[in-house]
């Protein structure tokens, strides 16, 4: 038996934000009826290109509905460069967390999200549906594999059973998806993605961590908040805690933790350290 949290029952329980939306500007549809789930996203933009309204239609567990209104409550008033940051463990987070068993589930809003903002961009439908099919019970390829374990740090057959499905069926991939395990945590080359820059050392003075966070800040994040008429200001770093002060727009913007968790800490743990942690002082 699951434990849920109260957060998940209530969002099973009591959905927001279900039904359709009329003329849509963005819909994401993923996952199949005969895989179990199925989500249907719709966005609606304003005249500044936030999105102003978020409806989904889900066929599937409790988690599955829970996920999905909690989904549309996150992209509320971002624009569509902010929810393309949202990832399936900013899903879970906000609801408390997600049984592991039930983690795909977060996983269906992150590519229903990804799937709508590219149809209002009037792009091609999702392009991580291509690849070669490891799991031929539920459909998914080797390049859905490796997003969600690079993206959730998954080293097991288990795992990526828990947040994708691949493997739950009949079981015959099972070694396969060991083997693209191996492959994508040897140090191999991402599938379609050049490497990345090299990794920040770990170990900084405080002046140097002080430096490298101030010069990340003006140079990976400032610009882009101030696109939105939002400004950020760096407080104090308390070890491995960074202390910020949004400003601006960002000050009242409901998705104001979104942009902490998804945009600057995670640009400060790539150019600074990985062991950084955001928290804002009001």
């Amino acid at each position: 038996m699951w434990e849920y949290t109260d957060k998940v029952k209530k969002y099973f329980t009591e959905p927001v934000n279900v039904g359709e939306i009329e003329k849509p500007d963005g819909v994401g549809e993923v996952g199949s009826l005969a895989c179990g789930d199925a989500l249907k996203l719709m966005i609606k933009l304003d005249d500044q290109g936030r999105i102003e309204d978020a409806k989904f239609q889900t066929f599937g567990c409790a988690s599955a509905i829970a996920s999905s209104s909690a989904l549309t409550e996150i992209i509320k008033g971002l624009t569509l460069d902010e929810a393309e940051k949202v990832t399936n463990k900013q899903i879970a987070d906000y609801l408390g967390g997600l049984p592991q068993e039930k983690m795909h589930c977060s996983v269906m809003g992150e590519q229903a999200l990804e799937a709508a903002i590219r149809n209002a961009r009037g792009l091609e439908p999702l392009p991580s549906l291509e690849g070669e099919v490891v799991c031929q019970c539920f459909g998914v390829t080797d390049k859905e594999i490796e997003k969600v374990a690079r993206t959730n740090n998954l080293h097991t057959v288990e795992e990526i059973t828990n947040f994708t499905k691949a493997g739950g069926g009949c079981g015959k991939c099972t070694d396969q998806i060991a083997a693209l395990l191996d492959k994508i945590w040897s140090g191999a080359k991402p599938l379609d993605q050049e490497p990345g820059p090299e990794p920040k050392p770990r170990r900084l003075t405080n002046i140097q961590k002080m430096k490298l966070t101030e010069e990340t800040l003006e140079r990976e994040v400032r610009p882009a908040l101030q696109a939105d008429g939002g400004d950020i200001e760096l407080v104090d770093i308390e070890g491995n805690k960074v202390l910020v002060a949004l400003r601006g727009m960002c000050s009242s913007c409901q998705a104001s933790q979104a942009t902490l968790s998804q945009f600057v800490q995670s640009k400060l743990r790539e150019f600074v350290s990985p062991d950084l942690v955001v928290e804002e002082v009001k």
